[in-house]
């Protein structure tokens, strides 16, 4: 059975001519995660690579798939790995990292053997993973939450009122190009990164989750002239090319892990669109 898809870049001029379902079948990520397995999204934007993992009766090995042509996975690659589910832990040549819920790990590359596994079956944990290629052997690392690099952002009065979480950024670790973190929406809010912003020496990919059941995400792409968007619901997520702003608004409160990749680490490098711009 094939264990990963692949998506290809889109120019802005292609994307102004999809339709709704083409828009869905270019960005859109569904059904991420898989129980017992890995099934990866293999992106051609910074060879980004996306993947979901709930071990549950059994620990889950990380293997290398065909694209990468390579004899483990992490062979020219780095991983950061997010746990929103139970408690887990991942094995990585020998060494165990008990990982709690809304904690993280990152993985330098060179790493060969790496093992997901659950503290229970009941409550297994749900390992969000993003991959991005590394040109350095950088140390793995853990990342509590005492660890993480908290800002708060937005206010009630824009409706965009949120706590940001930096987990995987240079200031935290080292790292090669990989970032990642995540944010909340406080309750009574409903929009994340507004005012949107552009960086075109980054793509990013948004994974929407606590998105109640019976809700959605309204996710925003595109030009900031030519705008298009995508209706999400939980435990989705979406590709940003490095043209496109990324922002979203929802019908209730929710968080998602954004991870970013590309030509630089510095975390404010962004064009910000002014609101009243935005078409």
């Amino acid at each position: 059975m094939k264990n990963y898809s692949m998506r290809y870049a889109s120019s802005p001029e292609a994307v102004k001519k999809y339709d709704t379902q083409q828009l869905r079948d270019e960005f859109l990520i569904q059904n991420l995660f898989k129980e017992d397995g890995i099934k990866w999204v293999y992106t051609h934007y910074d060879r980004f690579m996306v993947a979901g993992v709930i071990p549950v009766k059994a620990n889950v090995k990380l293997e290398a798939i065909d694209p990468l042509k390579a004899s483990f996975f992490l062979e020219r690659r780095e991983m950061g790995i997010i746990n929103i589910g139970g408690s887990g832990t991942i094995t990585v040549d020998g060494t165990s990292y008990d990982i709690g819920n809304k904690e993280a790990l990152y993985l330098g590359q060179g790493n060969k053997d790496v093992v997901f596994s659950s503290k229970s079956a009941d409550q297994p944990a749900q390992f969000y993973i993003n991959s991005t290629p590394a040109h350095k052997a950088y140390p793995n690392k853990k990342i509590g939450k005492e660890d993480v690099e908290t800002i708060e952002l937005g206010s009630p009065e824009t409706a965009n009122a949120r706590t940001l979480r930096k987990y995987i950024v240079n200031s935290v670790v080292d790292v090669c190009q990989l970032q990642m973190g995540m944010t909340s929406i406080k309750t009574g809010s409903s929009w994340n990164t507004m005012p949107a912003h552009v960086h075109d020496r980054r793509m990013e990919v948004y994974f929407y989750f606590e998105v109640p059941e019976d809700q959605a995400v309204c996710h925003f792409m595109g030009e900031p002239t030519e705008t298009r968007h995508i209706w999400m619901a939980n435990n989705e997520a979406v590709i940003s090319p490095p043209w496109s702003i990324h922002s979203g608004s929802g019908t209730s409160n929710y968080s998602f892990i954004w991870g970013m990749a590309g030509e630089n680490l510095d975390y404010g490098d962004m064009d910000v669109c002014k609101i009243n711009e935005l078409r």
